[in-house]
């Protein structure tokens, strides 16, 4: 089998370190981390997003997505061979640096109290994609579980007009559909979904509909498919097939070489049969080598993502 490279675009390890400091990414003797140094190192992975996520029992504030960053700095930066990624030159040499790079995300403004200057604090320490909500509401945006389905306030307008000013992918998984729809009218720049499957396959309403996955595609986005069990099948245990399911509901609907993933380790408790963690990517990689040809599997699992940092992240 060919060996393909690996790259994720959504993890909660950052999370979890928040809650227990004492975790180790770099060897976690415990198995409390689904992501791991020894783990991506298995998967052959190039890149791994961490995403900072302020859960709502804890303070919405700057102060533990900061200590998110801290953390971040402290944990997994440290960890030999992995180096941090800003720019599209950082991602354009990731491939034969032979390092992994690591990459920050947000995962709901709520902390940042709307204001754009918090915004661009967190640019300037390395955040390079912003999801205006979790599930809820907050105040830029309806999530995708608030009844009342909202779009964008205005606050969340200017909001996507900074981040595509300073080169800050927008990510639209957990948004309502009308947040979504705001989002595509505004952005200028392609826009991602960093973990979000097909709701036509899947009827969660966290999975995107054929038009938001079709319209996402044609604005030259990515979407990341995801390992979140119930987001993957209505039955369980989901299985590796129908992962497959829905990579090829997008590779339908255009987007073949705008396909990543986005497995949501460490904020799940549940797991796809075979795929609980970055050591067992290889099970999924076998599969799509049995359905696709091996260039094309090889852009599923990184060169896709790698192509469209390169393109899309500040210089």
């Amino acid at each position: 089998m060919a060996n393909l490279s690996s790259a994720d675009f959504h993890c909660d390890v950052l999370w979890k370190l928040l809650k227990d400091p004492t975790l180790s990414f770099e060897q976690d003797a415990t198995l409390a981390l689904d992501v791991t140094l020894p783990r991506l190192r298995q998967a052959r992975s190039v890149l791994q997003t961490f995403a900072i996520y302020v859960s709502e029992r804890m303070e919405q504030s700057m102060i533990p997505i900061l200590r998110s960053i801290d953390l971040f700095h402290r944990k997994v930066l440290t960890a030999p061979d992995m180096t941090f990624i800003r720019t599209s030159d950082d991602a354009a040499k990731l491939q034969s640096s032979g390092k992994i790079g690591a990459m920050l995300s947000l995962e709901g403004v709520d902390g940042l109290g709307g204001d754009l200057a918090m915004l661009r604090i967190l640019f300037a320490l390395g955040v390079r994609a912003v999801g205006l909500t979790w599930n809820h509401a907050n105040w830029a945006a309806d999530g995708v579980m608030e009844p009342r389905g909202g779009g964008l306030t205005k606050k969340g307008r200017a909001l996507v007009e900074e981040c595509n000013r300073l080169g800050i992918l927008v990510d639209v998984s957990h948004l309502s559909d009308r947040a979504f729809w705001d989002v595509l009218h505004i952005s200028t720049k392609p826009v991602i979904a960093s973990h979000s499957n097909c709701r036509a396959l899947c009827p969660h309403p966290r999975n995107l509909a054929d038009d938001q996955l079709a319209a996402l595609l044609a604005a030259g986005g990515m979407v990341g498919v995801t390992f979140v069990p119930h987001f993957v099948a209505s039955h369980q245990p989901a299985q590796i097939a129908d992962v497959l399911r829905h990579i090829e509901r997008i590779c339908e609907l255009g987007g073949r070489e705008q396909l990543m993933f986005g497995s949501d380790f460490d904020g799940i408790e549940e797991y796809v049969h075979g795929l609980a963690h970055p050591g067992e990517v290889v099970q999924l990689q076998k599969a799509l080598l049995s359905h696709y040809s091996e260039s094309t599997a090889a852009g599923f699992c990184s060169g896709n993502l790698l192509q469209f940092l390169v393109k899309h992240l500040p210089e």
